[in-house]
């Protein structure tokens, strides 16, 4: 959704809705995750009409980390430290969604001896605007907090800046709404908002990370088309937007519409029938290479349905600290959990051009453990993904003439790699590794489940059977061209679409939640 300019609107007495949460958060630091106390206070008007500029003021953000924080200070003869924070602020309104930052500084304060660090960070932050009636609810998310510390001497440390990222804790469900403001036929009634006991804003979308310590967010909009109650077209009354905050001076909001987004390419439908919050979808593709046939074919642009798991901490014996998310996933193509049909030709021993039409059938659970290396400052991510599947031939050419193969060939049994884990992943399947690194602050490179990547991987492929009609056994022809080890594969996963929100995110799913970026195959 664009960020429109704002829209004029007919006066409306207000009063002050004051907000003062302190709130569990788990933070980040050096030697580990640690529980931390985060409290916001903010001003808004108790209620607004549509089109009316809502704008938040007197907003601190005030950080108490725990001791630990202070020794790795310490460690640093670190003797003051200044503080800069961004905490995501999500706003809902009906079915619209929409994110802002809310952006503070701090002048330098002293490095306690002992005992916890209180950081206070304040700011101006970005107004908001609503063409909608409806209550706009805020609900505070990820904060991320820069810290500068400096020496006695006022030098700066080795290293000169330590980035703290911090996500609501398990005790804050049902406690980060900060506001509720009656837009609209609400303003009648004259009475300040109360915050809900429940949040009600779902869990967001995917980023580019499967790791839920925040990256400093930037403001945007929730996208998508909006259309009037009937569903005809026209223009409907547009959501909550985010205006942006110019030094010295009120809120602007963007003036130019972004441009419209290069053309999807071509690609199979993928479709969530029943998504959960935490539903995903991508695609894959990517090649896969036949030693025996000294040639490589392509896995087609393929549909995976994911549902994501809950991250757990892990604390190591070691002292390392893991974050572990456990998701599943089926692929998808007409129905049935298989790759759409793919062509791949070949040199037959060496000399008799081949083409077969096959397809990668999944028999068994699709599995994705992510495994993140709390590592501060950079977090380092290996993603294993498990999949049972057969690879089923459906029609064979050889110099042009039709070798029938009948309806039932297929190899014996899944495609097979080394398993790291055989005692807790027994049985045949096919393993593909991804690898990410994560620094906090910035967009994750390599893999990561949600902003996808290259996964790689080494398959053994199984003898084959079922193979021929008209008493013809074709089993030992194909099992002797294709079976056996040392097939390597590199699959390149696209960014993720988050089916289960009501509005969908642009440039990750289409407008009827399908994900947006279709990757091309790598070598």
């Amino acid at each position: 959704m664009a960020l429109a300019p704002l829209l004029p609107a007919a006066a409306v007495a207000v009063g002050t809705l004051k907000v003062d949460a302190a709130l569990p958060y788990v933070c980040t630091l050096p030697s580990g995750p640690r529980p931390a106390t985060v409290r916001i206070t903010a001003a808004f008007p108790d209620r607004a009409a549509p089109g009316q500029e809502i704008r938040p003021t007197d907003v601190t953000t005030t950080v108490e980390l725990p001791a630990a924080a202070v020794a790795d200070l310490t460690a640093l003869k670190a003797a003051t430290v200044r503080a800069e924070s961004r905490l995501a602020v999500g706003v809902a309104q009906n079915e619209q969604r929409a994110e802002a930052a809310w952006s503070g500084t701090a002048q330098p304060v002293g490095v306690p001896a002992e005992g916890s660090l209180v950081l206070t960070t304040t700011g101006d932050v970005p107004s908001l605007t609503t063409d909608t009636a409806g209550r706009l609810a805020l609900t505070a998310g990820g904060l991320a907090v820069d810290l500068a510390p400096s020496t006695a001497d006022g030098t700066a440390t080795t290293p000169a800046s330590l980035s703290v990222a911090c996500v609501p804790g398990p005790d804050a469900e049902g406690r980060t709404v900060l506001a509720t403001i009656p837009v609209g036929a609400d303003t009648g009634t004259g009475q300040p908002s109360t915050p809900p006991t429940a949040p009600t804003v779902p869990a967001p979308s995917a980023s580019s990370s499967s790791l839920p310590l925040p990256p400093f967010p930037t403001d945007r909009a929730a996208p998508g088309s909006p259309r009037t109650a009937d569903g005809a077209g026209g223009r409907a009354p547009r959501g909550p937007r985010i205006g942006r905050q110019t030094k010295g001076g009120p809120a602007a909001a963007d003036e130019n519409t972004p441009g419209t987004p290069a053309a999807r390419p071509a690609a199979p439908p993928c479709v969530t029938e029943k998504p959960t919050p935490l539903s995903l979808s991508a695609y894959i593709t990517g090649y896969s290479n036949v030693r025996k046939l000294n040639g490589a074919n392509v896995i087609p642009v393929s549909c995976v349905l994911i549902e994501q798991g809950e991250p757990q901490f892990d604390p190591r014996p070691d002292g390392s600290f893991h974050l572990l998310t456990p998701s599943t996933g089926n692929l998808s193509y007409q129905g049935r959990k298989q790759t759409p049909p793919f062509k791949a030709t070949f040199l037959t021993f060496g000399f008799a051009p081949a083409t077969a039409t096959m397809v990668l059938e999944q028999t068994g659970p699709l599995t994705v453990d992510s495994d993140v290396l709390l590592a501060f400052p950079d977090n380092i991510s290996e993603t294993y993904v498990r999949a049972r599947l057969v690879l089923r031939v459906l029609d064979v050419r050889v110099n042009g003439t039709r070798l029938d193969v009948g309806p039932s060939c297929r190899t014996e049994k899944s495609l097979t790699s080394p398993e790291p884990d055989p005692a807790k992943h027994p049985g045949d399947h096919l393993v593909l590794l991804g690898k990410g690194q994560l620094i906090n602050g910035t967009d994750a490179t390599g893999y990561v489940l949600t902003g996808g990547g290259p996964l790689t991987g080494e398959v053994t492929i199984p003898a084959f059977k079922g193979c021929g009609a008209g008493g013809e056994n074709l089993d030992r022809l194909l099992t002797a061209s294709i079976s056996g080890p040392g097939n390597y594969i590199k699959q390149i996963q696209g960014q993720t679409c988050a089916v289960g929100v009501e509005v969908p995110t642009e440039g990750q799913c289409t407008e009827d939640h399908q994900p947006y970026v279709v990757p091309r195959p790598e070598r």
